[in-house]
């Protein structure tokens, strides 16, 4: 039986400026412990650092596991660009669509049978043939889980695993999690005080890049620390900026945003959409709901102008046919959008300030100088997100979480018309997801904005919605219902 995870009086190097301090932390084998704390408090730091067990720059560290696995949002954005890289090539066929998820998990571990079995385990057997790229978020996740097992590692990391997850899904996770204890050591990362599972047996808490709590589970949810930052979670308000040029609008004769009608998508042989109906007028502010895989992110991307299918359907965007004469850039200048996949898409390392701007632009990137009063609006809204001391730092370096914001950021920035946002609370903490919620009900309440949202987690709900889009499962495909 190995020996537990020491690191005391330890300094985890971020930067050549930024560290992470560890006093003392230590994980016992075979325990299901939970790693808590806001963004950008150095957790995923510490994650990477116990996954790849390089020596602190000061300090004690014992780490005896020998096979160790992480799961990461940054380890799901390495594949999509290693994906991409490969696509991008002229000797590609061009029916290629990028490595299978089977293809995938078994690149460093080649044990098919062992995946046959892990495959019914995790529920994922039907995804194994498809291409990773067409995956949705949580098809995703579950794939890059497998993927950690497959090399049967001694201590299992796992960063925000739930993120991107229907609720189903999530209790699925925290049993097996359970379960594999028996096996294995399982460390879990975590934004989301409610997030941390009732069978978690510790928990340390970061802030400010330190470990400032390390306990049992019961003791730890007692503790006035652990109080304070429940409380902090729903007491957030900020007001969000004025946009720096005038709000594009809409024509005021429209019986409907978008219409769409009859509307059928397919990726090979999957029917992702079948005979889908759907039609927003003014004022309504829907959240989209349903499973993992049913097809919540193809509906928006339809809408938002990014699917090449939409031409071949009965699509009807802002009182326009697609195909009939409006660009794409056109209706993106109505739109503000975040999607866990455009937020894998946005690869340029351009600044976080430059990240909102390119919001005005519709861009990832800007390719352009940035007029003073677009430079000023995005000062203030890094103000509101209480990043301005990151205004030059290049994106790829933040951490997810910090990205998220900027995205979000990127996506309210111009007023627009209508905003879809896709889950956009994934990998943010308490107090930020808070936040955002109070930036969204500004936005709605004051502007003629209006609103499409994706969450599987109820209590992210918007108090503007007002009508619901719901993906109900039947035998092989779905129903839709509205209400």
């Amino acid at each position: 039986m190995p020996t537990a995870i020491r690191l005391q009086q330890a300094q985890l190097k971020i930067n050549n400026q930024l560290f992470v301090t560890i006093d003392e932390f230590q994980i016992m084998p075979n325990e299901f412990a939970v790693i808590v704390g806001h963004n950008g408090s150095g957790k995923s730091t510490l994650a990477k650092f116990l996954a790849q067990k390089k020596a602190p720059y000061t300090g004690d560290y014992h780490n005896p596991f020998q096979q160790i696995s992480l799961l990461s949002f940054e380890q799901q954005q390495q594949i999509v660009e290693q994906i991409y890289r490969d696509l991008n090539n002229d000797c590609v066929d061009p029916d290629y669509h990028g490595k299978t998820a089977a293809e995938l998990i078994l690149e460093q571990h080649n044990q098919p049978h062992f995946l046959a079995e892990l495959a019914e385990t995790l529920q994922i057997t039907s995804l194994l043939n498809r291409a990773f790229k067409h995956l949705s978020t949580g098809e995703g996740r579950k794939v890059l889980l497998a993927k950690a097992l497959i090399s049967r590692p001694q201590l299992l990391i796992l960063d925000e695993p739930f993120e991107g997850l229907d609720q189903a899904s999530q209790a699925f996770w925290i049993d097996l999690l359970t379960a594999l204890c028996q096996q294995m050591t399982v460390i879990l990362i975590i934004n989301r005080l409610d997030d941390i599972p009732s069978q978690a047996n510790t928990i340390a808490m970061m802030n400010n890049c330190r470990l400032i709590l390390q306990d049992s589970a019961e003791i730890i949810r007692q503790s006035a620390v652990f109080q304070q930052l429940c409380h902090a979670e729903n007491s957030v308000y900020q007001a969000i900026p004025l946009p720096a040029e005038t709000p594009q609008t809409l024509d005021n004769d429209l019986d409907f945003i978008f219409d769409l009608h009859n509307v059928n998508v397919r990726y090979g042989d999957k029917l992702i959409l079948n005979s889908l109906n759907w039609q927003v007028k003014p004022g309504e502010n829907w959240w989209i709901k349903g499973p993992n895989g049913c097809g919540k992110s193809t509906l928006l991307s339809l809408i938002s102008g990014d699917h090449p299918q939409a031409f071949c359907n009965q699509v009807k965007i802002f009182g326009k046919q697609r195909g009939s004469g409006e660009t794409v850039w056109q209706i993106k200048q109505k739109i503000g959008f975040l999607s866990n996949q455009f937020h894998l898409d946005y690869r340029v390392n351009c600044s976080a300030l430059e990240v909102i701007v390119s919001g005005y632009y519709d861009s990832i990137g800007v390719y352009q100088q940035i007029p003073d009063s677009l430079r000023l609006n995005a000062l203030q809204w890094l103000e509101r997100i209480h990043m301005l001391s990151f205004a030059d730092k290049p994106f790829r370096t933040l951490s997810w979480g910090q990205q998220r914001l900027l995205l979000i950021a990127r996506a309210m920035v111009k007023h627009p018309p209508l905003l879809i946002l896709d889950e956009p609370l994934m990998g943010l903490d308490g107090i930020n997801r808070h936040l955002i919620l109070t930036f969204i009900e500004q936005l709605i309440s004051n502007s003629a904005t209006q609103l499409l949202f994706v969450s599987h987690h109820l209590e992210d709900q918007p108090k503007c919605i007002n009508r619901t889009f719901e993906f109900i499962a039947n035998a092989d495909s779905y129903d839709y219902y509205q209400s």
